[in-house]
């Protein structure tokens, strides 16, 4: 088992596997974990603020009997005079294990690398695999199953897409990612998750046609176009993303029983029609919860007495 969770693409699928079935037991009967960490503490660090990340970890790790101690911007000096290296050994000292939401994927690598506890990528300018662990617990829910599906995201090539590349490959769906001209997902992600998804009965296939992308899709998914720290680059990429909304016309090509997942948080009328989010196909706030379910998974996998 891995000793971190850092990438979907590190999991095997035996392990992602036995994180959804935790999940799922976790939010069926969340009182039998209520001791599974028991005394263990999860130092939360954060280079991006977040809603959903903190609230749901220090949540989910106080219902496990541990604690949760944030770590903002203003609290640690990552870059700013003290090593990762020597940031995690301290931080080994202290905690059970770490949460990071950083920028550079470089940076939760090093947490894990450099300390002796288990270490969680909340978020990476790569990789998001914990919403995507949540996602797949979400579709499963929805849908009885992972294997044989497709999954259609919409939108910028960025850590969600990497993710759900990863992710849908190691359970065996087909992914799709369309994406407007030089917004493409990375392409060593996009060669090592169709590596992966060749041994699992899965695909990925890549388009600049979005409509190509969403044809006959069991789950269609976007994101926010300019994610937090491209904020100067929004009225430039309105324009790029033009067509990559996902309205009800192109929810349309999809199958009928398709669902609708965003990550959140979500602009109408940019990424997403306001009539699909807030409409019956959508499901983001039965994914948005299972953040919790999710993470607990990991936690008592990682930290778990």
């Amino acid at each position: 088992m891995a000793k971190h969770f850092l990438s979907l693409a590190d999991q095997s699928t035996q392990e992602l596997r036995a994180l959804l079935d935790l999940a799922r037991m976790i939010k069926l009967n969340p009182s039998g974990y209520a001791q599974a960490c028991k005394g263990q503490t999860l130092a939360m660090i954060f280079q991006k603020p977040s809603l959903r990340t903190r609230v749901s970890f220090q949540t989910g790790i106080y219902q496990l009997g541990g604690q949760g101690l944030y770590l903002g911007p203003t609290d640690i000096q990552l870059h700013r005079g003290e090593t990762i290296a020597d940031t995690a050994q301290v931080l080994s000292r202290f905690v059970d294990g770490i949460m990071a939401r950083v920028f550079a994927h470089a940076d939760v690598e090093g947490l894990a690398e450099h300390g002796s506890v288990p270490v969680i990528n909340g978020l990476s300018d790569l990789l998001h695999p914990c919403q995507v662990l949540a996602d797949l617990q979400t579709i499963e829910e929805k849908k009885g199953r992972l294997a044989g599906l497709k999954m259609a995201y919409v939108g910028d090539g960025n850590n969600m897409a990497h993710s759900l590349l990863y992710g849908g490959a190691r359970m065996g769906m087909t992914v799709s990612i369309s994406h407007p001209r030089g917004y493409a997902p990375d392409a060593e992600v996009t060669a090592r998750a169709t590596a992966i998804a060749a041994g699992t009965g899965g695909a990925v296939q890549v388009t600049e046609d979005p409509r190509e992308g969403v044809a006959d899709a069991d789950v269609v998914y976007t994101d926010v176009w300019a994610s937090m720290g491209q904020e100067d680059e929004h009225k430039e990429r309105l324009a790029r993303f033009e067509g990559f909304q996902v309205s009800a016309d192109l929810m349309g090509c999809a199958r009928p029983d398709a669902i609708f997942l965003h990550c959140l948080p979500a602009h109408r009328g940019e990424e997403v029609a306001a009539e699909v989010i807030d409409g019956p196909q959508s499901v983001v706030f039965d994914e948005a919860e299972n953040r919790l379910h999710a993470q607990k998974a990991i936690m008592v996998r990682l930290m778990g007495r």
